[in-house]
């Protein structure tokens, strides 16, 4: 009988996950922000580059890589940072302003598993979006796969680790959807820039180096670039990322409102 009540709440539980999974999932298709921004974006920026003849051609800067292929982990950095620094905390803060997760706290989802399943639906849309950058840069431009692949996927889940730590910090901290949104921006284009999106970061000053290393972007394409090369990625940046990852993941647990 034990193991029946025991049992019978587990199923319950992974059942309520399971259909809020879901219900988030069609909510993210129907705005802009993920689908079109956080996914579409990265994808047209590829085709745009990809078309560029100059960006093709090796780059001593890169180690004898192109400047697309030096452009794909910036890709995924800028993808990992639109869903989870604008797209994510808009929501959550969104349902926390309309009064969703105070009355999820009376049924038994409750809203944790809210939580649970916006950051199930973001990761799973990175994922894919991932999986679509590296298979058209590959087949459609002739971007070679990350040879120290393992390397490569341990650095991007600690990237989206980070980033989406600090997406829900920068929930826990906006009162508003608004808010939450300016407080997003405000973080996504200076750790956008220091990603190597404008310029690229070994043609960059050596301060904004060292500066661009120490955030989770910058960590996040040192790490990358040099798997995709076949270098296992250094400790630094996987530690950089993990950092990230803890602190704003702790903060963000002590300082969230439910209402």
């Amino acid at each position: 009988m034990s193991v029946m009540t025991t049992a019978q709440p587990a199923a319950h539980r992974g059942a309520a996950l399971r259909r809020l999974t879901i219900a988030e999932l069609k909510l993210f298709m129907r705005e802009r922000v993920g689908p079109v921004w956080g996914v579409g974006f990265p994808m047209l920026l590829l085709i745009i580059f990809g078309s560029i003849p100059s960006f093709s051609k090796p780059q001593a800067a890169f180690g004898g890589y192109s400047t697309l292929d030096a452009y794909v982990p910036i890709l995924v950095a800028l993808m990992l940072s639109l869903l989870s620094l604008v797209a994510m905390p808009m929501v959550l803060a969104g349902y926390r302003e309309k009064g969703i997760l105070r009355r999820l706290q009376t049924t038994p989802a409750g809203p944790v598993r809210v939580l649970a399943a916006q950051l199930i639906t973001n990761f799973g849309a990175a994922v894919v979006t991932v999986i679509l950058l590296l298979t058209v840069g590959r087949f459609g431009y002739h971007v070679p796969l990350p040879h120290q692949f393992a390397g490569w996927v341990i650095a991007a889940l600690l990237a989206a680790a980070a980033l989406m730590s600090i997406g829900l910090f920068i929930a826990a901290v906006g009162s508003s959807s608004r808010a939450a949104q300016v407080i997003g921006s405000l973080v996504f284009y200076p750790l956008l820039f220091f990603s190597g999106l404008w310029l690229p970061i070994p043609s960059m000053p050596p301060a904004l180096q060292h500066i661009s290393h120490a955030t989770p972007l910058g960590a996040a394409w040192e790490a990358m670039a040099g798997a995709g090369a076949g270098i296992w990625p250094h400790a630094l940046p996987l530690l950089t990322m993990a950092a990230y990852a803890v602190v704003f993941g702790l903060a963000a647990a002590r300082l969230f409102r439910w209402e």
